[in-house]
């Protein structure tokens, strides 16, 4: 039964030898797919719901690697739509593969879904399905539009479909199923932190397979080897809380305005602090592994509030009296010191597991919303300093959930031939959408299991490594 599972899983994935026509305006584009050249990608128009003007920077992208027979592809005439939904950001961009150096336009502003974020404290699954139903429709054309696109002008469609919020990744889903219905196109599911990870190929152009990948968010801790596109090995993940939610709780209990974030909030207070006033422990230097643990060091913090008798509750820090501001500070810096000393340690163990396995390896990719924090990009480039490789950051507005991220995985994927068939025009209404909210990247590295207490099994899909591994094995 598990392996009729894992073959129904992996056929969304089938690796596909035939060309493909890609339906354009005035005609169709014969494809027939190559890895060889270093093309260049065009972020046509990005839309976060924002009310801001949009900027424009300069990237370059990054040589596929090498793989499959001799093949071609007219460059020029494909374009994806990325669409992301998977947390509490509404995103969506339209991206070109094409033959020059590339242009991105988006947002000064990542627009989340800020007085939901204030009102509860955090996201609401609920209320934030709400959110991303109503703007949406709006999102996805402002991006098409501001392309001077319309959907028959999309080679494809790409979208999240995990891990994330159930709520929230059925709203992305379904929008994305109904363009590519509407218009004939294939649609290719993108995995949230993979997209993480290959941005940061988008915007380096120096950047090749294999590397090592640091991908810190608000629900996500993981450190994985990046063999290739879609094939991964996961050496650490956290055993309880992410880095990012600590960062938000945090910030919560010291009376921060978490409009823009927890995490923004918390460093900028924490330049105030004394790192060394609060001596909080390093969490899990027992245990010689890769993996996270942050729900200990939350209740040090909660702990060092009541000791200190900080006056936080129903007293944000606006109000807060000059040593009551003060006492948050150190807590806030000293928080942080040991929140990020717990990342290096692990970083550095990893490096050396990445090492022995991938001696080539010479580059630390730092990629998910907490990798926009200043103090963590600083510190962690001493630890790549020290092991004589380079730290490569995608920029921040690329770090947080976009669309620029899924439209670009979208690519990388489709260009190997994974995409899923255009879906009827119309479905029906009892279809049971491909959603996976707990959804692994790669492989477990076998010394990387934890030897603390056990880790949340509740898988309900095979990770996506082990997906496309499946798939290849079947074609031949």
């Amino acid at each position: 039964m598990a392996a009729s599972f894992l073959s129904s899983l992996t056929s969304r994935y089938a690796l596909l030898s035939n060309p493909y026509f890609v339906k354009r305006r005035g005609g169709a584009c014969y494809i027939n797919y190559i890895r060889s050249r270093r093309p260049s990608f065009q972020i046509r128009n990005i839309s976060l719901f924002p009310q801001s003007r949009p900027q424009r920077l300069s990237f370059s992208s990054t040589a596929i690697a090498q793989a499959g027979s001799s093949r071609c592809l007219d460059r020029e005439e494909l374009v994806v739509l990325g669409i992301e939904t998977s947390c509490d950001d509404t995103a969506a961009a339209v991206g070109q593969w094409g033959n020059t150096r590339s242009d991105c336009i988006f947002p000064k502003h990542n627009i989340q879904q800020a007085d939901l974020l204030s009102r509860y404290g955090g996201v609401a699954p609920k209320m934030a399905e709400e959110a991303h139903s109503l703007v949406i429709d709006q999102v996805v054309q402002q991006a098409l539009d501001a392309s001077n696109l319309t959907g028959e002008d999309l080679s494809a469609v790409a979208v999240t479909i995990g891990p994330g919020l159930s709520l929230c990744l059925r709203v992305g889903v379904t929008k994305a199923r109904r363009v590519a219905g509407r218009f004939n196109l294939p649609i290719i599911g993108v995995h949230h932190m993979e997209a993480h990870a290959l941005v940061a190929r988008l915007v380096d152009s120096d950047l090749q397979f294999p590397f090592l990948a640091l991908l810190i968010s608000g629900g996500h801790n993981l450190l994985i080897l990046a063999r290739d596109v879609g094939h991964y090995v996961q050496l650490g993940t956290t055993i309880d809380d992410a880095i990012g939610e600590a960062y938000d709780k945090t910030a919560r209990w010291l009376g921060l305005n978490i409009s823009k974030g927890g995490g923004p909030a918390l460093e900028e207070l924490a330049r105030e602090g004394d790192s060394d006033s609060v001596k909080f422990k390093i969490p899990m230097r027992q245990y010689k592994d890769c993996n996270f643990s942050y729900a200990g060091l939350k209740t040090q913090v909660r702990l060092a509030i009541e000791s200190r008798s900080a006056c936080v509750d129903n007293n944000p820090i606006s109000s807060a009296s000059f040593q009551d501001r003060k006492s948050r500070a150190d807590i806030a810096a000293s928080f942080q010191r040991v929140a990020v000393l717990h990342l290096e340690e692990r970083c550095e163990r990893a490096i050396q597991w990445a090492k022995e396995m991938e001696p080539s390896i010479n580059c630390l990719v730092v990629s998910g919303g907490v990798a926009s924090n200043q103090y963590i990009r600083s510190r962690l480039s001493y630890v790549v300093e020290r092991n004589r490789i380079r730290l490569v950051c995608p920029p921040p507005k690329l770090c947080t959930d976009n669309g620029v991220m899924v439209a670009w995985t979208g690519i990388e994927h489709f260009l190997l031939g994974r995409f899923d068939q255009p879906p009827p025009a119309r479905e029906p209404e009892d279809y049971v959408y491909d959603i996976r909210p707990r959804w692994p990247l790669g492989e477990e590295y076998l010394h990387g299991k934890s030897e603390a207490r056990s880790l949340k099994r509740a898988r309900i899909h095979p990770s996506l490594t082990s997906i496309i591994k499946s798939s290849a094995q079947q074609k031949n």
